[in-house]
């Protein structure tokens, strides 16, 4: 009877001691992690990624306006002192006031009018600008944060934007107003705010619509287009500005 009742309690031990086992397996395990919520993807009628050159049209890429805008007491006096090397009243490079002939950072809007192509990349809190001139970045951030409440000044500013169906809008404050809007000499102060509507217009090329609200500057905000070339073969290089700091030697 002890035999008997002995092997019928082993193999409850048994099946015990294996559940006890599976139980401390499962307890031991690393509890299952809440799966994270997918970034918003890039879809197709808000993708702008590609490399895209400047196309020339009615301002032949030196200005962002044909004629003079509207502009204030200042401005009118800041313009009349430019001597840039490019418009009307172009002169020789080595008489330009033009900063950017001494390597200084074209800043915004005057880096869309150097004559190098531009990369967009995208991510789902930002649209990065790499630009192949002296290998300027400017950040987008479309993450729904605000403008600080302290910007810094800089010569890119600081741009949020929102996308409104196929265009990104983008808004800049912050600018520091050390060089000019265009390479015609037209003035930009650290009053300046800049609104961009970027969109694609086809596969092929991507359109810019700035409105510039500078009342330091100009008597009312004005507003101006760009169009941009795709070409999906190019790649951006490095360009250093101080590789050629002997911009005079163009004009020979």
């Amino acid at each position: 009877m002890q035999n008997g009742f002995a092997m019928a309690i082993t193999p409850i031990v048994v099946t015990l001691g294996f559940a006890s086992v599976l139980l401390s397996q499962t307890n031991n395990q690393t509890p299952a992690q809440p799966v994270a919520a997918k970034a918003p993807g890039i879809t197709a009628i808000n993708d702008l990624t590609g490399v895209w050159n400047a196309l020339r049209g009615n301002y032949d890429t030196a200005s962002f306006s044909k004629g003079d805008p509207s502009m204030t007491p200042w401005g009118q006096q800041q313009f009349k002192e430019a001597k840039p090397s490019q418009g009307p009243r172009g002169v020789l490079l080595s008489e330009t006031t033009d900063m950017v002939y001494k390597c200084f950072p074209p800043g915004m809007p005057y880096i869309y009018l150097q004559l190098f192509p531009m990369e967009i990349v995208q991510t789902p809190t930002q649209v990065i600008e790499l630009f192949e001139y002296d290998h300027t970045v400017r950040h987008i951030h479309i993450d729904g944060r605000k403008h600080p409440a302290d910007i810094t000044p800089s010569y890119y500013g600081d741009s949020i934007g929102h996308w409104e169906e196929d265009t990104l809008v983008v808004d800049t404050l912050g600018l520091n107003g050390k060089m000019w809007l265009d390479r015609v000499g037209h003035p930009d102060s650290d009053q300046m705010h800049i609104t961009e509507r970027i969109h694609r217009v086809d596969n092929k090329t991507l359109q810019v619509d700035f409105t510039f609200d500078d009342p330091k500057s100009y008597t009312k905000p004005w507003t101006a287009t760009m169009r941009f070339g795709l070409h999906p073969t190019w790649h951006i290089l490095e360009d250093i500005c101080e590789d050629n700091r002997a911009f005079e030697s163009f004009e020979k």
